[in-house]
């Protein structure tokens, strides 16, 4: 029945997932971090309900732009439930809006594969990802993917390599020249500080989250199912599936380096998460262990959330 429902993507998923998503959101905020109606700050938080919204379109619209997976809606069902694995990640609304422009980044640069306006779509993807960088500064580190795309795609046009410099002053011109009208000049300082919590690196700190370690664990492990079902495919899906992995790789370092609690910032990794399982799911020969894996990844979840509360 899950199965049907999400096999071909349908406006009705879209409303479906919508509808949860909000009240999901309202759910976590009243009873999961135990916030009333006075605590709440109503137009900060409609602004993250919006943002939520608009990335599960993107996701969607990625998705079936670079025809990551089968013409489904599976992915945008799994990028919500992944909210609901880690309900923690909504409380980080600076995370949430740092996501959005990530995604926005990611479009472009799985659509240099065209070899089409290729310095244009590598300015947009860098801005996007400094426009990103001021709600969390570590995904500056995102910029490896850029440098990583160019490499891939057209590493001997010198131009390609340059432009970036081109987008860091842009930027920066930019921010500055806000900052200097909102008197807030101090911002660059105090944001973009990168302090490192070593504390973080302690392996015994990362393991000690069991959630977090199976969910890593879980992916990787359908990450090298998924190259090696594409190493009998086509090269082309091969070189944006690498793309795809570096970017949850990324997000694995941007989540140690950001919170004392890895959690937030897991919301980075959702996206190339979503890639791998979905590619999974799409290998399944049987439909009724498909549509038993569906209804096992949508309970098990919401027990453990009501569970917790």
């Amino acid at each position: 029945m899950i199965s049907s429902i999400f096999s071909k993507t349908k406006p009705i998923n879209f409303i479906i997932l919508m509808v949860f998503l909000f009240l999901f959101y309202g759910s976590v905020q009243f009873y999961f971090f135990d916030q009333g109606i006075s605590d709440l700050n109503l137009g900060s938080n409609l602004l993250i309900i919006i943002t939520l919204l608009f990335s599960v379109f993107i996701v969607d619209f990625i998705i079936k732009r670079n025809k990551l997976t089968g013409t489904n809606a599976f992915g945008i069902l799994y990028f919500t439930l992944l909210f609901v694995v880690f309900p923690e990640t909504l409380k980080d609304g600076d995370a949430i809006f740092s996501n959005f422009f990530l995604l926005l980044a990611i479009r472009r640069l799985l659509s240099i594969k065209s070899l089409k306006d290729i310095k244009f779509k590598i300015f947009d993807a860098g801005l996007w990802i400094c426009v990103s960088s001021i709600f969390n500064e570590w995904s500056i580190l995102y910029i490896l993917l850029v440098f990583a795309a160019i490499y891939i795609y057209e590493p001997k046009n010198i131009r390609n390599w340059l432009v970036m410099l081109s987008v860091g002053f842009c930027f920066m011109s930019l921010l500055y020249a806000i900052l200097i009208l909102t008197d807030n000049t101090e911002f660059l300082k105090s944001h973009y500080d990168f302090t490192i919590r070593f504390e973080i690196l302690d392996p015994s700190n990362w393991w000690s989250s069991l959630k977090l370690s199976v969910y890593v664990i879980i992916n990787v492990v359908l990450a090298f199912w998924t190259f090696l079902r594409l190493n009998k495919g086509g090269v082309g899906k091969v070189v944006v599936m690498r793309l795809i992995a570096l970017y949850f790789v990324i997000g694995l370092l941007v989540n140690l380096l950001v919170s004392s609690t890895v959690t937030n910032a897991v919301v980075f990794t959702f996206f190339p998460s979503v890639i791998f399982i979905v590619n999974y799911l799409e290998s399944l020969k049987k439909p009724k262990v498909l549509e038993l894996l569906l209804i096992a990844s949508i309970v098990v979840p919401l027990v453990v959330y009501f569970a917790k509360l």
